[in-house]
């Protein structure tokens, strides 16, 4: 009798692990289903800013994804700079429906802020940011480990394009 309740004690054990994995994968891939899916982690590259004046110089970037556990929200921060220039844009994101996202930005060296709306989903994000007197496109692709980030606006920036790599 001894040896049938210890098979089923080590049965239940084996049946509790099985369904602790499969919880563990069913989380892992619903956060692995958001639109922001290949962003999250740390980035870092090099591109080119091209001002209001004409001038046009190399930039070395950084930039910090966290997906939030659900998948649904995104914070970042993308900090650029040469030898003359740079910028510090932060964000928060939320999705609105399969591929609508809204949120926040902040742009700390020149003490800028807004609201941002657009479209996430398939490794790309393409926003439009606005606040008093500014808005610009922000568009972000990323495949695997390489991701490209391209910024327009009719402002002091009328430029960015920036290739990063994870890691």
């Amino acid at each position: 009798m001894k040896r049938f309740g210890s098979n089923l004690f080590w049965q239940s054990i084996k049946v509790a692990g099985v369904g602790a994995a499969l919880m563990m994968s069913v989380s892992a891939s619903n956060a692995q289903s958001g639109p922001f899916v290949g962003f999250d982690g740390t980035w870092s590259g090099n591109g080119t800013v091209s001002l209001s004046d004409g001038s046009t110089e190399r930039i070395r970037c950084r930039a910090t994804y966290k997906v939030d556990g659900s998948g649904s929200g995104l914070q970042q921060t993308l900090r650029c700079a040469s030898d003359s220039y740079k910028f510090d844009l932060s964000s928060n994101v939320t999705t609105q429906g399969p591929d609508r996202i809204i949120g926040t930005w902040n742009e700390a060296s020149r003490n800028i802020n807004g609201n941002l709306q657009g479209r996430a989903g398939g490794g790309q994000i393409e926003v439009v940011v606005e606040a008093a007197g500014f808005a610009a496109t922000l568009n972000l692709t990323t495949r695997g480990n390489k991701q490209s980030v391209s910024i327009s606006s009719k402002g002091e920036i009328r430029g960015v394009s920036i290739s990063m790599v994870r890691g």
